[in-house]
């Protein structure tokens, strides 16, 4: 990958003199956006590269026997819920956004699960990796959850917390003290090929990547990753392209809000428990049919908390 195309200063890949102008669909936030940074992270960034569709082409694909501007705008906003309503993809599927995203090593490996993408990744093998590793902050330094073996239990204090903290730095200063030493000095001493020496790099490391997708496997991601339950480290990635997306396609982001990220799923005996309890019986979880955990989330999507 060209070195000029991951400049950390937030430069877009096509300088803005030789941008032209363009008869296509574009949305004046993302516009905007285009090249500039945002910073996650102590170290990381993301920012919008390109793009293509905006809401109109939602509801152009819907409408494929319709033109755009057809309809007014309150239509096309109620067609978009409605897609998003009934779990429809294509429509969604028109839109596309291409992102270069500085992050952990850790965390891209928890970001390339959601593989309906296209990504091309800053190379170890051909570069030299800049020494930076991520350090978590004090308030985000917790201890493993007795109840959930993905997820984190009550933050460390005093001694304990500044203990990991210093572990944490030092292991990562080694592995890259070591990192440097294989590759050699450039001198007379020979160093050891870079697709080797990269053995040594800490998974705090940062790396590099572009990353494409579509809107609707985007929406994917970000009901995943920006739920209270993702894990920090990648949850403040996606909160952050929320608000990107929230700027290119209003209409659609309106509808994933409600009916998506901030909407509730229940299953079969969870529906029989809640009308049960509409019908004014006392049900416990004895009663419910329910396992402990199922009655657990049950109750907080009910008080509207995470579990």
């Amino acid at each position: 990958m060209d070195g000029n195309a991951l400049d950390e200063r937030g430069q877009p890949e096509i300088a803005p003199e030789n941008a032209g102008e363009t008869r296509r669909a574009t949305a004046p936030a993302m516009e905007a956006r285009l090249g500039a940074a945002i910073p996650v992270l102590d170290h990381g960034f993301l920012r919008v590269v390109d793009y293509m569709g905006d809401d109109a082409a939602i509801v152009q694909a819907a409408r494929v026997s319709y033109g755009r501007g057809t309809k007014s705008a309150r239509d096309d906003a109620g067609l978009i819920r409605y897609l998003m309503r009934h779990w429809h993809s294509t429509p969604f599927e028109m839109c596309e956004i291409k992102l270069h995203v500085k992050l952990p090593i850790f965390v891209a490996r928890q970001w390339i699960r959601h593989r309906t993408a296209n990504v091309n990744e800053y190379s170890a093998r051909y570069s030299i990796l800049d020494r930076e590793f991520y350090t978590p902050a004090p308030e985000h330094l917790a201890a493993q959850s007795a109840s959930n073996r993905q997820g984190r239990g009550a933050v460390l204090a005093g001694d304990d917390a500044e203990a990991a903290l210093r572990l944490l730095r030092d292991e990562a200063t080694r592995d890259f003290d070591a990192y440097e030493r294989l590759l050699g000095d450039g001198g007379d001493r020979p160093g050891l090929a870079r697709e080797l020496a990269r053995m040594a790099l800490p998974l705090s490391a940062y790396t590099q990547w572009y990353w494409k997708t579509d809107l609707h496997n985007l929406f994917h991601f970000l009901r995943l990753r920006a739920d209270p339950h993702a894990q920090y480290e990648i949850r403040v990635y996606a909160e952050a392209l929320c608000e990107v997306v929230r700027d290119w396609v209003p209409a659609a982001w309106a509808a994933f809000e409600d009916y998506r990220l901030n909407a509730e799923t229940f299953s079969g005996p969870a529906m029989a428990c809640l009308r049960r309890m509409l019908a004014g019986e006392a049900v416990t979880q004895d009663s419910s049919g329910m396992s402990a955990g199922e009655w657990r989330e049950f109750q907080a999507a009910l008080a509207g908390r995470a579990a």
